[in-house]
């Protein structure tokens, strides 16, 4: 009794098949990478609107609010930029300059009502503050004067604690709203006066 074979597929007919499998699969997976990934910015926008420039107030040795510029994302919301704004001071400096805003302060809320800023922190940033009124001073007006300007329509800032309306620190009163105070800069040395020789 004969055996009969059955009929192989040949190598000449499967190799081809594979290879024309392979390079579908490779131009369907291009495709998908394309279509998961974001536009790229169009030449000569870049960096225009994507970053915005502002000016954040850290300490120096002295006793002082030293300005440092640095480059932000840009945002269109008002309330989303006044939080990103503080995050950014909180970080602290990039330069020599040195922190005012204790490490690990907690930012609840922040909201904005025609010319006041509400910022409402936790209360660890009283309990970590160092002792004396020139560090409750500077870590204050750190946040008061880059808030009023880089924010200009912003003229008055409330400070609170956990929700605490009427919050005090040790030796500052935070239960009014406050205003910039630029003095705690460093003033310009005097000239001499030119008639005198």
């Amino acid at each position: 009794m004969a055996i009969h074979h059955k009929p192989r597929i040949g190598a000449d007919v499967l190799v081809p098949f594979i290879l024309i499998a392979l390079v579908f699969g490779g131009l369907f997976w291009q495709k998908y990478q394309e279509a998961r990934q974001l536009p790229d910015t169009p030449p000569g926008k870049q960096g225009t609107a994507a970053t915005k420039k502002v000016t954040l107030f850290f300490g120096d040795d002295e006793s002082h609010l030293i300005r440092e510029a640095r480059e932000v994302e840009a945002c269109d919301d008002r309330t989303t930029c006044l939080r990103s704004l503080l995050e950014e001071l909180f970080v602290g400096p990039v330069g020599e300059l040195t922190a005012v805003i204790p490490e690990w302060t907690t930012i609840n809320s922040v909201r904005i009502e025609g010319d006041l800023a509400t910022i409402d922190l936790g209360k660890d940033f009283a309990e970590a503050l160092e002792p004396g009124s020139s560090a409750e001073m500077m870590a204050v007006y750190a946040i008061v004067n880059t808030v009023c300007i880089n924010m200009p329509e912003i003229r008055h800032v409330k400070i609170t604690l956990d929700g605490d309306q009427s919050a005090r620190l040790r030796h500052l009163d935070l239960s009014e709203p406050l205003e910039p105070d630029y003095s705690l800069e460093p003033q310009p040395a005097a000239t001499p006066q030119q008639g005198n020789k």
